[in-house]
Protein backbone atom coordinates (compact mmCIF):
# COMPACT_ATOMS: atom_id res chain seq x y z
CA UNK A 1 0.00 0.00 0.00
CA UNK A 2 1.20 3.14 -0.96
CA UNK A 3 1.77 6.02 1.57
CA UNK A 4 2.01 9.95 1.43
CA UNK A 5 5.07 11.90 3.19
CA UNK A 6 4.81 15.34 3.93
CA UNK A 7 7.12 18.15 4.71
CA UNK A 8 5.87 20.85 6.16
CA UNK A 9 6.97 23.23 3.69
CA UNK A 10 7.94 23.24 -0.09
CA UNK A 11 11.57 23.05 -1.60
CA UNK A 12 12.59 25.90 -3.20
CA UNK A 13 14.78 26.27 -5.99
CA UNK A 14 17.23 29.36 -6.99
CA UNK A 15 16.72 30.45 -10.79
CA UNK A 16 14.03 29.81 -12.53
CA UNK A 17 12.66 26.35 -11.07
CA UNK A 18 9.43 25.97 -9.48
CA UNK A 19 8.68 25.47 -5.87
CA UNK A 20 8.64 21.61 -5.47
CA UNK A 21 6.44 20.15 -2.62
CA UNK A 22 8.48 17.58 -0.94
CA UNK A 23 5.43 14.90 -1.32
CA UNK A 24 6.55 11.06 -2.20
CA UNK A 25 3.48 8.36 -3.03
CA UNK A 26 6.30 5.79 -2.27
CA UNK A 27 7.60 3.67 0.64
CA UNK A 28 11.22 3.20 0.94
CA UNK A 29 11.28 -0.13 0.20
CA UNK A 30 9.70 0.84 -3.60
CA UNK A 31 11.21 3.54 -4.78
CA UNK A 32 12.95 1.24 -7.52
CA UNK A 33 9.92 0.27 -8.63
CA UNK A 34 8.80 3.37 -8.90
CA UNK A 35 11.76 5.14 -10.46
CA UNK A 36 13.50 2.67 -12.42
CA UNK A 37 11.17 3.16 -15.81
CA UNK A 38 12.36 7.09 -15.60
CA UNK A 39 15.75 6.63 -15.08
CA UNK A 40 16.92 6.37 -18.47
CA UNK A 41 14.88 9.18 -19.41
CA UNK A 42 16.62 11.53 -16.36
CA UNK A 43 20.17 10.54 -17.44
CA UNK A 44 19.22 11.59 -21.66
CA UNK A 45 17.94 15.10 -20.26
CA UNK A 46 20.79 15.52 -17.32
CA UNK A 47 23.52 14.10 -20.48
CA UNK A 48 21.83 17.01 -23.54
CA UNK A 49 21.00 20.06 -20.56
CA UNK A 50 18.19 20.54 -23.10
CA UNK A 51 14.28 18.44 -22.73
CA UNK A 52 13.29 18.58 -26.52
CA UNK A 53 16.77 16.88 -27.88
CA UNK A 54 16.62 14.49 -25.00
CA UNK A 55 13.21 13.88 -26.21
CA UNK A 56 14.45 13.22 -29.93
CA UNK A 57 17.17 10.87 -28.59
CA UNK A 58 14.18 8.82 -26.70
CA UNK A 59 11.87 8.90 -29.11
CA UNK A 60 8.76 10.28 -27.14
CA UNK A 61 6.91 13.57 -27.60
CA UNK A 62 8.91 16.53 -25.72
CA UNK A 63 5.69 17.14 -23.14
CA UNK A 64 5.97 13.41 -22.51
CA UNK A 65 9.39 13.86 -21.36
CA UNK A 66 8.94 17.11 -19.48
CA UNK A 67 5.87 15.32 -17.26
CA UNK A 68 7.86 12.34 -16.78
CA UNK A 69 10.90 14.36 -15.29
CA UNK A 70 8.40 17.05 -12.86
CA UNK A 71 7.08 13.36 -11.34
CA UNK A 72 10.78 12.41 -10.95
CA UNK A 73 11.25 15.54 -9.07
CA UNK A 74 7.53 15.10 -7.62
CA UNK A 75 8.24 11.27 -6.54
CA UNK A 76 11.77 12.37 -5.36
CA UNK A 77 10.44 15.63 -3.05
CA UNK A 78 14.31 17.09 -4.84
CA UNK A 79 14.39 19.42 -7.24
CA UNK A 80 16.99 17.66 -9.80
CA UNK A 81 17.33 20.63 -12.75
CA UNK A 82 17.46 24.22 -12.73
CA UNK A 83 15.32 25.31 -15.79
CA UNK A 84 16.76 27.93 -17.69
CA UNK A 85 14.57 28.79 -21.09
CA UNK A 86 14.66 25.88 -23.30
CA UNK A 87 17.64 24.33 -21.32
CA UNK A 88 18.09 22.44 -17.98
CA UNK A 89 21.41 22.09 -16.12
CA UNK A 90 21.42 20.02 -13.36
CA UNK A 91 21.31 21.34 -9.29
CA UNK A 92 23.30 19.93 -6.91
CA UNK A 93 21.32 17.11 -5.50
CA UNK A 94 20.78 16.01 -9.67
CA UNK A 95 24.62 15.85 -9.92
CA UNK A 96 24.47 13.26 -7.14
CA UNK A 97 21.73 11.35 -8.37
CA UNK A 98 23.40 11.33 -11.49
CA UNK A 99 26.43 9.65 -10.47
CA UNK A 100 24.58 6.57 -8.96
CA UNK A 101 22.26 6.27 -11.44
CA UNK A 102 24.94 6.01 -14.10
CA UNK A 103 26.34 3.27 -12.26
CA UNK A 104 22.56 1.46 -11.68
CA UNK A 105 21.96 1.28 -15.13
CA UNK A 106 25.74 0.24 -16.11
CA UNK A 107 25.06 -3.19 -13.71
CA UNK A 108 21.90 -3.32 -15.56
CA UNK A 109 23.25 -3.28 -18.55
CA UNK A 110 25.75 -5.81 -18.01
CA UNK A 111 23.39 -7.90 -16.23
CA UNK A 112 21.18 -8.04 -19.44
CA UNK A 113 24.47 -8.64 -21.32
CA UNK A 114 25.43 -11.78 -19.72
CA UNK A 115 22.24 -13.06 -19.94
CA UNK A 116 21.98 -12.87 -22.95
CA UNK A 117 25.48 -14.50 -23.49
CA UNK A 118 24.79 -17.37 -21.45
CA UNK A 119 21.36 -18.12 -23.59
CA UNK A 120 23.35 -17.26 -27.09
CA UNK A 121 22.55 -20.60 -29.19
CA UNK A 122 25.91 -20.64 -30.18
CA UNK A 123 28.11 -19.54 -27.69
CA UNK A 124 26.11 -19.92 -24.45
CA UNK A 125 26.34 -21.45 -21.02
CA UNK A 126 25.26 -24.58 -19.59
CA UNK A 127 25.54 -25.60 -15.78
CA UNK A 128 26.21 -28.99 -15.64
CA UNK A 129 26.38 -30.95 -12.86
CA UNK A 130 27.79 -34.77 -12.47
CA UNK A 131 28.87 -37.52 -10.11
CA UNK A 132 32.63 -37.45 -9.04
CA UNK A 133 32.80 -41.16 -10.62
CA UNK A 134 31.62 -39.60 -14.24
CA UNK A 135 34.64 -36.62 -14.01
CA UNK A 136 37.38 -38.63 -15.00
CA UNK A 137 36.75 -39.99 -18.37
CA UNK A 138 32.89 -39.81 -19.24
CA UNK A 139 31.79 -36.30 -18.63
CA UNK A 140 35.21 -35.12 -20.78
CA UNK A 141 33.93 -37.52 -23.61
CA UNK A 142 30.59 -36.18 -23.85
CA UNK A 143 31.59 -32.36 -23.89
CA UNK A 144 34.31 -33.42 -26.61
CA UNK A 145 31.58 -35.39 -28.54
CA UNK A 146 29.17 -32.11 -28.35
CA UNK A 147 31.41 -29.47 -29.26
CA UNK A 148 32.38 -30.81 -32.57
CA UNK A 149 28.52 -29.33 -33.58
CA UNK A 150 28.72 -26.86 -30.84
CA UNK A 151 32.55 -25.45 -30.54
CA UNK A 152 31.81 -22.26 -28.33
CA UNK A 153 29.21 -23.28 -25.92
CA UNK A 154 30.75 -22.66 -22.22
CA UNK A 155 30.24 -25.07 -19.50
CA UNK A 156 29.78 -24.54 -15.75
CA UNK A 157 30.99 -27.97 -14.41
CA UNK A 158 29.68 -28.43 -10.91
CA UNK A 159 30.56 -32.25 -9.34
CA UNK A 160 29.00 -33.34 -6.26
CA UNK A 161 27.07 -36.17 -5.02
CA UNK A 162 23.44 -37.01 -6.11
CA UNK A 163 21.27 -35.35 -3.09
CA UNK A 164 23.39 -31.74 -3.25
CA UNK A 165 23.25 -31.72 -7.11
CA UNK A 166 18.95 -32.32 -6.81
CA UNK A 167 19.52 -29.54 -4.21
CA UNK A 168 21.47 -27.32 -7.04
CA UNK A 169 19.04 -27.50 -9.44
CA UNK A 170 15.77 -26.77 -7.30
CA UNK A 171 17.99 -23.73 -6.46
CA UNK A 172 18.31 -23.05 -10.24
CA UNK A 173 22.11 -23.14 -9.98
CA UNK A 174 22.13 -26.05 -12.92
CA UNK A 175 20.34 -26.80 -15.81
CA UNK A 176 21.12 -30.26 -15.81
CA UNK A 177 22.61 -33.02 -13.92
CA UNK A 178 23.79 -36.55 -14.00
CA UNK A 179 23.41 -38.59 -10.90
CA UNK A 180 22.38 -42.12 -9.47
CA UNK A 181 19.76 -43.29 -8.80
CA UNK A 182 17.91 -41.60 -10.95
CA UNK A 183 15.18 -39.33 -9.01
CA UNK A 184 11.71 -39.74 -8.95
CA UNK A 185 10.68 -36.41 -7.45
CA UNK A 186 7.44 -34.89 -8.87
CA UNK A 187 9.50 -31.70 -9.01
CA UNK A 188 11.59 -33.13 -11.51
CA UNK A 189 12.38 -34.69 -14.98
CA UNK A 190 14.29 -37.58 -15.23
CA UNK A 191 15.43 -40.21 -17.78
CA UNK A 192 17.26 -42.69 -17.44
CA UNK A 193 20.78 -42.67 -19.70
CA UNK A 194 23.09 -46.21 -19.11
CA UNK A 195 23.65 -48.65 -16.36
CA UNK A 196 27.31 -49.41 -14.53
CA UNK A 197 27.84 -52.69 -13.16
CA UNK A 198 29.26 -52.23 -9.68
CA UNK A 199 32.18 -54.79 -8.52
CA UNK A 200 33.10 -56.29 -4.80
CA UNK A 201 36.87 -55.00 -4.56
CA UNK A 202 38.89 -56.84 -2.43
CA UNK A 203 42.49 -56.48 -1.09
CA UNK A 204 45.05 -58.41 -3.83
CA UNK A 205 46.19 -60.46 -1.15
CA UNK A 206 42.58 -61.51 0.26
CA UNK A 207 41.23 -65.16 0.43
CA UNK A 208 38.90 -63.75 -2.19
CA UNK A 209 41.19 -62.38 -4.48
CA UNK A 210 41.76 -65.96 -6.33
CA UNK A 211 38.11 -65.70 -7.08
CA UNK A 212 36.98 -63.82 -10.78
CA UNK A 213 33.08 -64.47 -9.17
CA UNK A 214 30.92 -64.09 -6.12
CA UNK A 215 27.80 -63.88 -4.81
CA UNK A 216 27.56 -60.76 -2.62
CA UNK A 217 26.33 -63.22 0.48
CA UNK A 218 29.66 -64.69 0.64
CA UNK A 219 31.09 -60.89 1.61
CA UNK A 220 28.67 -60.85 4.57
CA UNK A 221 31.50 -60.93 7.34
CA UNK A 222 33.63 -58.56 5.55
CA UNK A 223 34.08 -55.01 6.78
CA UNK A 224 33.51 -52.55 4.40
CA UNK A 225 34.63 -48.97 3.16
CA UNK A 226 31.62 -47.02 1.73
CA UNK A 227 30.89 -43.54 0.82
CA UNK A 228 28.68 -41.22 3.29
CA UNK A 229 25.23 -41.71 4.02
CA UNK A 230 23.40 -39.03 1.60
CA UNK A 231 25.53 -40.60 -1.57
CA UNK A 232 23.26 -42.63 -3.90
CA UNK A 233 26.35 -44.97 -4.41
CA UNK A 234 26.02 -45.74 0.04
CA UNK A 235 22.46 -46.21 -0.67
CA UNK A 236 22.80 -48.91 -3.51
CA UNK A 237 25.52 -50.68 -1.75
CA UNK A 238 23.11 -50.65 1.75
CA UNK A 239 20.23 -51.92 -0.65
CA UNK A 240 21.92 -54.62 -2.48
CA UNK A 241 23.76 -56.03 1.13
CA UNK A 242 20.45 -56.19 2.15
CA UNK A 243 18.77 -57.82 -0.68
CA UNK A 244 21.83 -60.53 -0.30
CA UNK A 245 20.87 -60.74 3.32
CA UNK A 246 22.62 -59.41 5.61
CA UNK A 247 23.63 -55.48 6.90
CA UNK A 248 27.37 -54.39 5.74
CA UNK A 249 29.71 -53.69 8.38
CA UNK A 250 31.07 -50.41 8.03
CA UNK A 251 34.71 -49.90 8.75
CA UNK A 252 35.42 -46.40 7.03
CA UNK A 253 33.33 -43.91 5.24
CA UNK A 254 34.45 -41.41 2.57
CA UNK A 255 33.17 -39.07 0.08
CA UNK A 256 35.66 -40.34 -3.02
CA UNK A 257 35.28 -44.16 -4.87
CA UNK A 258 38.97 -44.06 -5.91
CA UNK A 259 40.09 -43.11 -2.39
CA UNK A 260 37.94 -46.10 -1.21
CA UNK A 261 40.20 -48.30 -3.35
CA UNK A 262 43.11 -46.75 -1.88
CA UNK A 263 41.89 -47.85 1.38
CA UNK A 264 40.88 -51.56 -0.01
CA UNK A 265 44.04 -51.98 -1.42
CA UNK A 266 45.81 -50.85 2.43
CA UNK A 267 43.79 -53.90 3.47
CA UNK A 268 41.10 -52.01 5.73
CA UNK A 269 38.13 -53.57 3.87
CA UNK A 270 36.54 -54.19 0.89
CA UNK A 271 33.90 -52.31 -1.03
CA UNK A 272 30.78 -52.42 -3.82
CA UNK A 273 32.69 -50.13 -6.39
CA UNK A 274 32.04 -48.58 -9.99
CA UNK A 275 35.47 -49.58 -12.22
CA UNK A 276 38.18 -47.63 -11.93
CA UNK A 277 39.19 -44.82 -14.57
CA UNK A 278 42.52 -46.53 -14.55
CA UNK A 279 43.35 -50.40 -12.59
CA UNK A 280 44.90 -49.80 -9.53
CA UNK A 281 47.51 -52.01 -8.04
CA UNK A 282 46.59 -53.77 -4.96
CA UNK A 283 43.08 -54.84 -5.72
CA UNK A 284 41.18 -57.57 -7.43
CA UNK A 285 37.87 -56.61 -8.99
CA UNK A 286 35.23 -59.21 -8.02
CA UNK A 287 31.81 -59.52 -10.42
CA UNK A 288 28.74 -60.31 -8.41
CA UNK A 289 26.56 -62.36 -9.75
CA UNK A 290 23.57 -62.33 -7.19
CA UNK A 291 21.69 -59.80 -6.81
CA UNK A 292 22.59 -58.20 -9.85
CA UNK A 293 24.67 -55.49 -9.04
CA UNK A 294 24.54 -52.10 -10.92
CA UNK A 295 23.49 -48.46 -10.88
CA UNK A 296 21.60 -46.32 -13.37
CA UNK A 297 22.60 -43.54 -14.21
CA UNK A 298 20.30 -41.08 -15.80
CA UNK A 299 19.81 -36.80 -16.55
CA UNK A 300 18.11 -34.96 -14.45
CA UNK A 301 15.79 -31.15 -14.63
CA UNK A 302 13.65 -29.33 -12.86
CA UNK A 303 10.13 -29.95 -14.24
CA UNK A 304 8.91 -26.68 -16.16
CA UNK A 305 12.17 -24.91 -16.06
CA UNK A 306 12.59 -23.27 -19.27
CA UNK A 307 15.57 -24.14 -21.52
CA UNK A 308 17.69 -21.80 -23.31
CA UNK A 309 19.05 -22.78 -26.52
CA UNK A 310 22.45 -24.48 -25.64
CA UNK A 311 20.72 -26.24 -22.92
CA UNK A 312 17.99 -27.65 -24.92
CA UNK A 313 20.79 -28.57 -27.11
CA UNK A 314 22.70 -30.55 -24.47
CA UNK A 315 20.03 -32.15 -23.30
CA UNK A 316 18.70 -33.55 -26.77
CA UNK A 317 22.63 -34.71 -27.10
CA UNK A 318 22.46 -36.68 -23.73
CA UNK A 319 19.34 -38.28 -24.14
CA UNK A 320 20.53 -39.53 -28.05
CA UNK A 321 23.19 -40.98 -25.80
CA UNK A 322 20.83 -43.91 -24.38
CA UNK A 323 23.03 -47.17 -23.77
CA UNK A 324 26.25 -45.14 -24.91
CA UNK A 325 27.14 -43.11 -21.65
CA UNK A 326 29.68 -45.06 -20.54
CA UNK A 327 32.74 -46.61 -21.46
CA UNK A 328 31.69 -50.18 -20.12
CA UNK A 329 34.18 -51.84 -18.55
Amino acid sequence: MLHERRSQRPLSSPGNEKDIPVTADVEADSWAATLTPRLAQFVAVARHEHVTRAAQQLGMPQSTLSRSMARLEHDLGVALFARHGRTVSLTAAGRTFLATVDRALSEVDRAAESVRADADPAAGKVAFGFLHTMGSETVPELIRAFRTDHPRVRFQLVQNYGEAMIERLRAGDLDLCLTSPVPDEPDLVSRRLDEQKLRLVVPDDHPLATRKRIRLAEAAGELFVTLEPGYGLRRITDALCAEAGFTPKVAFEGEDPETLRGLVAAGLGVGLLPPPAVPRPGVVELTVTAPRAVREIGVAWLDGHPDTPPVAAFKKFLLSRRGQLLLHR
